[in-house]
C-alpha cells in the first residue's frame, strides 16, 4: 500500500464521537427550575394551541411538540448568544426556547398582524431575526440545507456562532439532507444537526421506512461523527449539546445528534395516530415524560415543594391564556399586505 493510499484510507475512517453515550450533567437548582418552566411553557401553549385549533381559530395544519420538550430546551442551553436555530414545521416549542414572545407566536397561528410575520406565516412558516430564528418549513427536509447555509455564513464570517438545525426522522430520508452533509464536511462547517426521532414521522415506524434505524450513523459516509442521546432527559440533552457545540466551535466541522424521543399526539392535528396502541402511548408518559422526570427530581431532592411547582404551573397557564386571548382579538393583516414582502 502506498503512503497516498494510506492517507487516504485515514482521511476515509469516521471520527470518533467526541460525546460520551448516555451521559447526563449534573443540574443545579436553578437549572432544574428553568428546565422545568420552559418546557411547562411549552406543553402548555401546545395543549392551548390544540384547543384553538378545534375550536376553528387556527387554520391550515398545526403540528404539535408535544413530548418532545426537552430536546430544544435542553439544546438551547448549550447555545450561545448569536448562534442561529432553524427547524422544520412542528416548530411552536422552537420559537419559544429561543425567547419569542408567547403572545406573538399565538398570534401569528391565528393569523393576526401582531404575530410574528404580520399573519402571513401561519404554524410553519414563521421565524424571528431577533432571535435568530430562521424558520419553521414546510417542505419535509428543505430547512437542512438552509441550517448548512447558516453555518457556511458563520464560517465565512469567523464569528464564533454555530447554527442548530432541526429535522426529524422522516426528514433524516431526504436527498438533500445528504447532499448538506457532504458539503458541511467539506467545508468544515460548524452546524449541529440534531435529528428528532419520534420514532413515526409522518405516520409510519422507523422500522418499515429506514434501512438503517440508526440515524446517529447517518453520517458516516461523509465522514461525521454522531450520538443517540435520550431526547427524554434534558440533562442528557444539554450534556451532548454542549459537547458537540464545543466541537463545532473548535473548527472540527459538524456533527450528528440523535434524540430518541416521542410525540404524544399525531403528526399533526388531522393525524388519528391509529399507527400505534394507546398503551404504548401511556407508557411512554407515565415512564419518561420529561417534565416529569424534572418535577420528580426536584420533590426527592427538596428542591422545591409540590405547591411552589404548582404555582409556577399557574404562572405558566397564566402566560398562555394571555396569549390566547391577544390572539384572539388582534386585528387580522390588512388586505394591502399580500403586496408587502413579496420577492419580485
Amino acid at each position: 500500500m502506498t503512503a497516498a493510499s494510506s492517507a487516504a484510507r485515514a482521511k476515509a475512517t469516521p471520527q470518533k464521537s467526541p460525546i460520551a453515550g448516555g451521559t447526563t450533567v449534573a443540574f443545579t437548582k436553578e437549572d432544574e427550575l428553568a428546565a422545568f418552566r420552559e418546557m411547562l411553557l411549552i406543553r402548555r401553549f401546545e395543549e392551548k394551541a390544540g384547543q384553538m385549533y378545534g375550536m376553528g381559530l387556527i387554520g391550515g395544519f398545526c403540528h404539535l411538540y408535544i413530548g418532545q420538550e426537552a430536546v430544544v430546551v435542553g439544546m438551547r442551553m448549550a447555545a450561545k448568544e448569536g448562534d442561529q436555530t432553524i427547524t422544520g414545521y412542528r416548530d411552536h416549542g422552537h420559537m419559544l426556547a429561543c425567547g419569542m414572545d408567547p403572545k406573538a407566536v399565538m398570534a401569528e397561528l391565528t393569523g393576526r398582524r401582531s404575530g410574528a410575520s404580520k399573519g402571513k406565516g401561519g404554524s410553519m412558516h414563521m421565524f424571528s431575526i431577533e432571535k435568530r430564528f430562521y424558520g419553521g418549513h414546510g417542505i419535509v427536509g428543505a430547512q437542512v440545507p438552509l441550517g448548512t447555509g447558516l453555518a457556511f455564513a458563520d464560517r465565512y464570517r469567523d464569528n464564533g456562532n454555530i447554527s442548530f438545525t432541526y429535522f426529524g426522522d422522516g426528514a433524516a430520508n431526504q436527498g438533500q439532507v445528504y447532499e448538506s452533509f457532504n458539503m458541511a464536511e467539506l467545508w468544515k462547517l460548524p452546524v449541529v444537526y440534531v435529528i428528532e426521532n419520534n420514532h413515526y414521522a409522518m405516520g409510519t415506524s422507523v422500522e418499515r421506512s429506514s434501512a438503517l434505524t440508526d440515524f446517529s450513523k447517518r453520517g458516516q459516509s461523509f465522514n461525521i461523527p454522531g450520538e443517540q442521546v435520550d431526547g427524554m432527559d434534558v440533562r442528557a440533552v444539554k450534556a451532548a449539546g454542549v459537547q458537540a457545540a464545543d466541537w463545532c466551535r473548535g473548527g472540527n466541522g459538524p456533527i450528528i445528534l440523535e434524540m430518541q424521543t416521542y410525540r404524544y399526539r399525531g403528526h399533526s392535528m388531522s393525524d388519528p395516530a391509529k399507527y400505534r396502541s394507546k398503551e404504548e402511548v401511556q407508557k411512554m408518559r407515565e415512564e419518561h415524560d420529561p417534565i416529569e422526570q424534572v418535577r420528580l427530581r426536584l420533590i426527592a431532592n427538596k428542591q422545591a415543594s409540590e405547591e411552589e411547582l404548582k404555582e409556577i404551573d399557574a404562572g405558566v397557564r397564566a402566560i398562555v391564556a394571555e396569549a390566547a386571548d391577544f390572539a384572539s382579538h388582534d386585528p387580522e393583516p390588512d388586505p394591502a399586505e399580500l403586496w408587502t414582502d413579496v420577492l419580485r
